[in-house]
């Protein structure tokens, strides 16, 4: 092993005999993982003794192929920008373009698309059966330090397109020291994954806290309400549990649907858990007390980011405030403040602002965003409006109206608009995030329609899936004459979300 290792590859050492992955084609032990990421390391630096920092990008299902091409880029000295395997053409092709990545990795079943998009960014293109055949892992792999950079993980801003939060290694490491610790992660541990691997919430809070201490993740393909309940009732106990809260609410639908028969293993199974965590958006005080009722657990509330990991949560020992978010992490400093950046006292709203060794390193290739990020004395500004109230934090909402959070991810509704201004309908579009129950909000576009055209919801979702992720196409629609707007002709959000029959939050 090099002397500078990723610390969560040198951890790995300690344990290897553990079982580390599952996934419905097998398992791995830490062992077995290690010797398959430095032979898929080998393959990606082709003869070059270190990929120095460019970039790889890879579209793999969640599972044991995903966690090895990982691994490998890192042994290799590359950095990882995960691709979410259901985006369209279009949102890979910016992500692949924007992280100027060289190296495409693809497993068979998304060839045909990684072969297209390699033509067009002239990258190079392998497969994950190329990295599992190679035979062997070179004699020697590159030291990488801490300082090196390790991932780009993409995330919408209010100016449109994604941005690729860069973290290092160190970075990466205090997140994730800062999770193990929070929750008392242990070898013991066994986990289900069901959320995607190009979000933080599936990397950080799963995958690399388990593998980090040693755990063992089992990998579903995607969630489904009816095999996750298998999984919890089953005599083979799992430990924790994290998911979002569109997926708590299906999970509950799921359980009210089942035969009486059946409700008992499954209550049975979550009270095997010792700790069940949601996070990614804003939990609906009904779906936790509904939760309550049938798993007997109080849902650890967290609140994070892409660009900084987890900031903030509820306790692991302790009482849990519904529709609180708790308090920091370890490492983590946060403070609200008021428009002038002074600190404001407890209970009084303002925004929020986190420092700390877990924060990323910046926005690739734009340096103007990274520093419009960031105060003077080094605090990231979240974005978010936030409020003390006694020990614990609540987070009352988002500063920009043009940033939605749908299904636990966070869009800009300035991308979807100049997305559907490209319909052949669509002569102006302003789009607003409707509240919703389950899903956080609901993406709405309210649409003046060109002369000699009809628009309705199915044709316009239809056209839109071919170009934007599925949780950025519009599920609500209202065609109208003219926007509400103010005296220079700006047009009025907080006035369009009546359109849809919501009232703007008081500021």
């Amino acid at each position: 092993m090099p002397r500078d290792t990723p610390p969560i590859i040198a951890r790995a050492h300690d344990h290897p005999d553990n079982l580390a992955l599952i996934d419905d084609a097998g398992q791995l032990t830490y062992g077995e993982l290690l010797d398959q990421s430095a032979a898929a390391a080998g393959v990606l630096l082709a003869g070059a003794k270190d990929l120095q920092g460019r970039r790889v990008a890879f579209l793999t299902p969640p599972g044991i192929d995903h966690v090895v091409v990982q691994w490998g880029i890192w042994r290799a000295g590359g950095v990882a920008v995960p691709l979410c395997t259901m985006h369209p053409e279009p949102e890979l092709a910016h992500v692949i373009s924007d992280s100027q990545a060289e190296i495409l990795v693809a497993h068979p079943s998304f060839q045909d698309v990684i072969t297209r998009l390699s033509q067009t960014h002239r990258a190079r293109l392998l497969s994950t059966e190329e990295l599992a055949t190679s035979g062997g892992a070179p004699s020697e792999l590159p030291g990488v330090g801490c300082d090196r950079n390790a991932m780009l993980v993409y995330t919408s801003g209010t100016t449109g397109k994604p941005k690729g939060a860069v973290s290092t290694h160190g970075i990466l490491d205090a997140q994730i020291r800062s999770v193990v610790e929070a929750w008392g992660w242990s070898c013991s541990d066994r986990i289900l994954h069901a959320l995607p691997l190009h979000h933080l919430h599936g990397i950080l809070n799963l995958l690399c806290s388990a593998l980090y201490s040693g755990a063992t993740c089992e990998f579903l393909p995607r969630f489904d309400a009816q095999r996750v309940w298998q999984r919890i009732a089953s005599q083979e106990p799992l430990t924790l549990m994290m998911a979002v809260p569109t997926m708590y609410a299906k999970l509950i639908d799921a359980y009210d649907r089942s035969p009486e028969t059946e409700r008992a293993a499954m209550t049975a199974g979550c009270k095997r858990l010792r700790l069940m965590v949601s996070g990614s958006a804003a939990l609906p005080v009904r779906t936790l007390e509904r939760w309550r009722e049938i798993s007997g657990h109080t849902l650890l509330e967290r609140y994070g980011m892409t660009e900084l990991g987890m900031a903030l949560g509820n306790p692991l020992d302790g009482p849990r405030r519904p529709g609180h978010v708790g308090q920091p992490f370890p490492g983590v400093e946060v403070r609200i403040v008021d428009d002038n950046g002074a600190v404001v006292e407890a209970g009084t709203r303002g925004r929020l602002q986190v420092r700390g060794p877990n924060v990323f390193a910046g926005y690739f290739g734009k340096p103007e965003a990274t520093r419009a990020s960031f105060t003077e004395d080094g605090f990231f500004e979240t974005g978010d409006v936030a409020q003390l109230d006694g020990d614990s934090y609540r987070i009352l909402g988002r500063e920009s109206v043009d940033i939605i959070k749908t299904g636990g991810y966070k869009v800009s509704a300035l991308e979807i608009e100049a997305a559907l201004r490209e319909h052949p309908a669509v002569s102006d579009v302003a789009v607003v995030g409707v509240a919703d129950a389950q899903w956080g909000q609901r993406v709405a576009a309210a649409i003046i329609v060109n002369d000699g055209f009809e628009l309705a919801l199915e044709p316009l979702r239809a056209w839109a899936k071919e170009r934007l992720a599925h949780y950025k196409v519009p599920t609500l629609l209202e065609c109208v004459e003219d926007f509400p707007r103010n005296a220079l002709g700006k047009v009025q959000k907080p006035a369009v979300l009546e359109l849809f029959g919501e009232r703007a939050p008081e500021p």
